[in-house]
């Protein structure tokens, strides 16, 4: 796909239509209750489907059961080897850098606030987590994963969002476009992926061209998996940077509910850090990573860390030195990215499995290993030359 506005237009039009059928017939029946009590004990790839499931969802869980058939399944493990490497810093990035990407653009964060509870901020965090560790374990794609069920269940998690906000008129699709259109699935597959390559740049992570794209690929699988049209969605890094940069063009700005999900965020992960001194870090790492211009729109206080942060790229390239050099440090320095990822999920789950369901109801205020990192260096992209003028 050319990427152009006129190209993007279009997407806004679209959404998931098996998906959104299923989700429609489930309403019409009065058979999600019954539905979302059935998911919660089906978890793992190739487990029996209950026996009550409506026909309607047993039809769409068998055909979507299965990755494409196009899947490069020696890119997937690159991409398994590149996360394990790198899992606490990815997961610094997804925390700091892409949840306020996805808040500063206003539709989308109004959409975020209208389908999670505002009481209980971590739980979309947690969600997000855990669809993460999920997509990296050796077994996602195999029997016992647990990855494909929980895509199956966003994808109609989704469904129903646009479900709710169209049949209740609660959203302005003439303006809008389609809620969780083509375009705004294929944006955050973009906050999901070449952004936080980018923000693992700007902490001075060192990463290979081959890890890069091999974490690219496993997020393009990704989206295909959820719904995302793959002949609309970037094919490569070069393409995603063009679609990235547009994408944020067109809709970034401030808005009430990118300021009241950035205050959720900082708070919850204030109370993740230990104790009340770090507490600063958490506003100075997400002013460093996403910017002043966006920071401010998100109403990101300044921190008395905004200048200490700036050193963080030189401790993580000692930690990194450590880990070139000496196996042993690098075993140890990917266990505890693995046990202090483990415990940020744990923290924000308190111990609990999240469960992807389709809610019944909107909420009524809203309306809506690789070893050639240091020879192959990865670099982000310029700056897209089809940006607008």
């Amino acid at each position: 796909m050319t990427v152009t506005p006129e190209a993007m237009n279009a997407l806004r039009l679209a959404g998931d239509p098996p998906a959104d059928d299923v989700v429609d017939s489930l309403f019409e029946r009065g058979d999600i209750g019954k539905f979302n009590t059935l998911m919660r004990w089906f978890a793992q790839s190739g487990q029996p489907l209950p026996d009550d499931v409506p026909e309607v969802a047993r039809d769409y869980l068998q055909a979507t059961a299965t990755p494409p058939d196009w899947v490069d399944w020696d890119q997937i493990e690159k991409a398994r080897l590149f996360f394990i490497r790198n899992n606490v810093h990815i997961s610094t990035a997804l925390s700091f850098a892409s949840m306020p990407a996805c808040y500063v653009v206003p539709h989308v964060a109004r959409l975020l606030s209208a389908t999670h509870s505002l009481d209980f901020p971590s739980k979309r965090m947690a969600e997000t987590g855990q669809f993460t560790l999920y997509l990296m374990r050796p077994d996602a794609f195999e029997a016992g994963g647990r990855f494909l069920p929980a895509a199956q269940k966003v994808r109609l998690l989704h469904a129903s969002i646009r479900h709710h906000l169209r049949r209740e008129n609660r959203w302005d699709e003439a303006t809008l476009g389609m809620p969780i259109c083509q375009e705004d699935m294929i944006g955050g597959q973009m906050m999901f992926s070449i952004q936080v390559l980018d923000a693992l740049h700007r902490m001075g992570i060192h990463i290979s061209n081959e890890g890069a794209e091999a974490y690219f690929y496993a997020w393009r699988v990704v989206g295909a998996i959820l719904g995302v049209d793959t002949q609309a969605a970037p094919a490569d890094l070069a393409e995603a940077r063009d679609f990235s940069d547009l994408y944020m063009a067109r809709h970034m700005g401030p808005s009430d509910d990118g300021i009241t999900l950035t205050r959720q965020l900082i708070d919850l992960y204030e109370q993740v850090v230990p104790g009340t001194l770090l507490d600063p870090v958490v506003p100075a790492l997400i002013r460093y990573l996403i910017g002043d211009t966006c920071a401010d729109w998100l109403q990101v206080p300044r921190s008395t860390w905004d200048k200490a942060i700036t050193l963080a790229p030189t401790l993580l390239g000692i930690l990194e030195r450590i880990e070139d050099s000496s196996p042993l440090g690098a075993w140890a320095l990917d266990r505890l990215g693995d046990l202090t990822t483990r415990f940020e999920l744990s923290s924000l789950t308190r111990g609990r499995v999240m469960q992807y369901a389709i809610p019944e109801h909107l909420h009524d205020e809203h309306g809506v290993t690789s070893t050639k990192h240091r020879t192959d260096p990865w670099s982000p992209p310029p700056l897209s030359n089809r940006l607008p003028a």
